[in-house]
């Protein structure tokens, strides 16, 4: 298995065997690691095109021969839906095995997501990573009135915030590991019950262990 980050979306790309064509086989598998890769790239292109997927939402996906299984956590079923829609269309996709944790609705977790992210993206050292710097965080009526998870910041942000249960797994791409530091701090400081950082800090050589 060989494992890539793209953006935020961690991609796995399964070998499939080779051996040629079976019966009732139209077309040979995929074994060409570049027609592998441009249909991960097909594949990553359509699911952060989302309008759904964001700050609060962590996708991945597999492909094997003509087949994409999706998986991750989203924080509205919705985007488990619409990710599935978009990469079925997708020229070269023949079936998609959607494997998405769509994570039920709670006003408990819905606090502690914007606790988390007013910790985060309210630090001084992180507000690099704010794109929308120079307004208070989280300041529209909908979001005061519906919830951060049905109306989340708008904007790429690099930290992805997921929680199930009031337990928060900090998912994406830092600078630098003081930043990556600094982010488990402020979310332990929230109203978290734990945290996970899975975030990957770029000065650092291959994945940081998980904590």
């Amino acid at each position: 298995m060989r494992l890539l980050v793209l953006c935020l979306l961690a991609i796995s790309l399964y070998a499939q065997e080779a051996g040629g064509l079976k019966p009732g086989d139209s077309r040979p598998p995929v074994t060409n690691e570049k027609a592998v890769m441009a249909l991960a790239r097909n594949v990553q292109r359509e699911l952060i095109r989302l309008p759904q997927y964001g700050l609060l939402d962590n996708l991945r996906f597999g492909i094997k021969g003509y087949t994409v299984y999706l998986r991750g956590v989203a924080s509205r079923p919705t985007l488990k839906s619409d990710a599935e829609r978009v990469v079925k269309a997708l020229e070269g996709v023949e079936k998609v095995i959607n494997e998405i944790e769509a994570l039920p609705l709670s006003p408990f977790d819905d606090d502690v997501r914007l606790s988390v992210y007013r910790a985060i993206y309210g630090h001084p050292a992180l507000a690099r990573y704010n794109p929308n710097r120079g307004v208070p965080l989280f300041p529209s009526l909908a979001g005061r009135t519906m919830g951060i998870t049905q109306d989340p910041p708008p904007g790429f942000h690099p930290i992805h915030i997921i929680v199930k249960n009031g337990n928060v797994t900090l998912e994406g791409v830092v600078a630098n590991t003081g930043h990556r530091t600094i982010a488990e701090i402020q979310a332990n400081g929230s109203s978290a019950f734990s945290v996970t950082n899975n975030l990957i800090a770029a000065n650092e050589e291959g994945k940081p262990k998980k904590r």
